[in-house]
């Protein structure tokens, strides 16, 4: 068998005297201007699992190939027998999670739920880790770049661990969105403002199951963008017991003629004192950030002292693009991990 590499070509030949090598021989590749090949020159490979190539270059440099898996090389310098060598592999499901479904008594209909384990999960048989709940949670909707997002920064020690738990849609603008007088807004979709609905599913049944099924803490997150961030906002609002951080990015806060924002001062006052943590970020939609400054002069005149909150201007992203870069800032900002002496 005879291989290019480099401008010269290799022959590959099983060496007799040692079982755990191959012997190649380099020639240049031949050419018009070339009258007589130089000598050949000689090296050896040792094979096992993982093996160094140092394969000499025609201008005295070096291609260094590190760590090639023994079948990967083998591929390469074997000929082959009858069938190609990997004839017989089939592809097999690439396995990032776990999914299950939940009959709900509460919204009528069969919910899908797709979980992410952060790193160090599974290799452990007591960790438990708090959760983080997103909206928007299906394959085809946000849960994979959210997952990867926790890998990553679980990973790299920009965030502390927690469980994803992603809630795939059915009938998105009916669940994420309140009751609203606006006959507009009554226009998107057959059915709206069901979000008390869909609280009440999270709370009373999806909750349940999650402690139930994994190691958890009694800690709580929400995440979610638009109608989800809506939805995020909402639950902070008029109900700020279930969770105990809330992140929003670009909510769209201009539902109901900005009916939660009017309403928000009222909301924040008549709170029991209760520790919470909010962040929420806008990018280049100019009215809805209008609308969600306004939110932030709401918490900053009357949140109580419990309620750390953070608004993150993002003029440089759209509404499309915002939800990958404003979550990476978010979870560094309120999942850092506590500080090590």
């Amino acid at each position: 068998m005879v291989i290019a590499l480099d401008g010269h070509v290799f022959d590959n030949k099983l060496n007799k005297n040692c079982d755990a090598s191959l012997q190649l021989e380099s020639r240049p590749w031949p050419s018009k201007a070339m009258a007589m090949p130089p000598k050949p020159t000689t090296f050896r490979i040792k094979v096992d699992d993982t093996m160094n190539a140092h394969i000499p270059s025609a201008h005295h440099r070096s291609i260094i190939h590190r760590r090639i898996p023994l079948l990967a090389l083998a591929s390469i310098l074997l000929p082959p027998f009858g069938a190609p060598a990997n004839a017989d592999d089939k592809a097999a499901p690439l396995v990032i999670g776990e999914t299950f479904a939940i009959d709900s008594k509460i919204l009528g209909e069969k919910r899908r739920i797709n979980v992410y384990m952060p790193p160090g999960y599974a290799e452990s048989s007591d960790l438990r880790v708090p959760v983080l709940y997103m909206p928007d949670g299906g394959m085809a909707e946000d849960f994979l770049h959210v997952a990867g997002l926790v890998q990553v920064s679980v990973g790299n020690g920009t965030m502390r661990p927690f469980l994803l738990v992603g809630i795939e849609n059915t009938q998105r603008r009916r669940d994420l969105t309140g009751p609203t007088e606006s006959e507009a807004d009554k226009k998107i979709a057959p059915k709206v403002g069901a979000s008390g609905a869909f609280r009440k599913f999270i709370r009373d049944e999806l909750m349940p199951q999650v402690k139930r099924r994994y190691r958890t803490t009694a800690e709580t997150a929400i995440v979610g963008e638009s109608l989800a961030g809506l939805f995020v906002i909402e639950t902070f609002l008029v109900a700020p017991d279930l969770f105990d951080t809330y992140i929003a990015f670009d909510p769209s806060l201009w539902w109901n003629k900005e009916k939660l924002v009017n309403d928000a001062g009222r909301q924040l006052t008549s709170w029991p004192k209760l520790n919470k943590a909010l962040y929420f970020a806008s990018s280049d939609e100019k009215e809805n950030a209008k609308i969600m400054q306004r939110f932030a002069d709401t918490l900053a005149k009357n949140a109580l002292p419990g309620v750390h909150w953070h608004y993150e201007k993002m003029p440089e992203e759209k509404h499309s693009t915002i939800y990958h870069p404003a979550a990476l800032r978010a979870f560094r900002e309120v999942f850092k991990p506590p500080m090590t002496k």
